[in-house]
Order: C-alpha cells, then structure tokens, then sequence
C-alpha cells in the first residue's frame, strides 16, 4: 500500500496534496519492495530506468575498484531519492552499487513516466517535474561538497572540512555525524586508523569534542 501521507514530506513531492500526489502515481509504474541490510538494490554496470524513494531506513551509494577497495559516495537517509540521474540518461548504465545500510523500505519509479507529462493530471505532474530538477540540483551541490573535502590534501584537513560542513548544516556546533567510523574513512577517502589519530589529535589540541558519533566543535580561546 502507498503511504500518501508520508510522501508529502519528500522533496520529490513538495507542494502537493495527498490526492494530488495519489492521482500522479496513478499515472506512473510504481511499486514497492523491501530489502534486508546488505542487499543491492542497484549492481554497478546496470542500465536503470527507475529512481528509488527510501521510505524506510537508510541505503549507502559505493564506488569498488578492481581491487575491492571501496569508497562511500554518498548516503541516502528515509524521504530521500537515489538513482536519479542515471535513470535520467537514456542507455546510461549506473558505475556504483547501492546497498542497504539496514532494513530498507524503496517505492521504484519509472524515470521515462516521471519527465514525461499526462493529460490526466498534467498540472500536478508539472509540480513532480519541477520538483525532480531542484532534487536534481540539490544532489549536483552535494557532489560538489564533496569534492571540496576529498580534494583537500590531508586527513585532518579533510576531517575539519567535513565537520564543519555538517555543522552548517545542521546550524548547530553539536551534531551526529551519520557514519560509523568506517564509512566516514570510506567517504573522506582516508585510512581509518590514521583517521582516527587525527581526530584524537583534534580533541587533544581542544578543536573538537567528541563521544562515538557525537561531535562538538570548539573555539579556540584567544590567549591575551
């Protein structure tokens, strides 16, 4: 069953009512399924033509080189959409996998059915099209964050670039940050071990407090 209610809070369907949002779907091939942690939702070198809607749960987007080395692209959180942008170039096939980072509930879209009009119900579809360039638009400048911490020369640097970006996001010095240490090595691109000698590094010199996935980052006091 569709949850209608609960996709009003997703970017996808900003602005719509739930009957709004219940007669586009209606016009587009939609279902739902279900996936246990670890499962691959998307195999990297796959053709995809749906975009998936996380309506439970979290899933993880990773880049495996021949060697089996991994990098966390990026994580999709519930409310959240993944494969869009390959789904939107015809004949494109996808280069990474996305796996379930727990028990994850997805609501699958055809992409063709999303960008291309209706007359049943034209001016709500309208309203979905828009909505999927600003998600568009929204993914383009979470690429280009990233590329502004990976980019930076070394692990501290990268560490307080990350950091500090997600304290703007979340307009407050003290947040959670959403990986496990791992994930956050895969995602920064560094060694673990030598990951978590700089931020131990950090807190000793009084730039960062932290406790497992809570973070506080601090002022240095102006010495007179």
């Amino acid at each position: 069953m569709i949850p209608y209610k609960k996709l009003k809070q997703i970017r996808l369907f900003s602005g719509m009512k739930e009957q709004e949002i219940e007669a586009v779907l209606n016009c587009l091939s939609v279902q739902i399924k279900d996936y246990e942690k670890g499962c691959t939702i998307f195999h990297s070198g796959d053709p995809i033509s749906e975009v998936g809607v996380v309506l439970k749960g979290s899933v993880h987007i990773i880049k495996e080189d021949y060697w089996g080395n991994r990098d966390l692209i990026a994580w999709v959180e519930e409310n959240d959409v993944f494969g869009e942008t390959y789904a939107c170039i015809p004949s494109a096939v996808i280069p990474i996998d996305v796996i379930a980072a727990e028990k994850v509930e997805v609501l699958f879209l055809k992409v063709k059915r999303v960008i291309t009009t209706c007359s049943a119900s034209c001016k709500f579809h309208n309203q979905l099209i828009q909505n999927m360039l600003i998600v568009l638009a929204e993914k383009n400048l979470q690429i280009t964050n990233k590329v502004d911490i990976v980019t930076k020369r070394t692990t501290r640097s990268k560490l307080m670039t990350y950091l500090s970006k997600l304290a703007g996001q979340m307009q407050n010095s003290t947040f959670i940050v959403p990986l496990n240490r791992q994930q956050l090595a895969d995602y920064l691109g560094v060694d673990r071990s030598a990951m978590t000698v700089e931020l131990h590094k950090l807190q000793k010199e009084g730039l960062i407090r932290f406790k497992k996935n809570q973070f506080e980052l601090l002022m240095h006091e102006t010495k007179k």
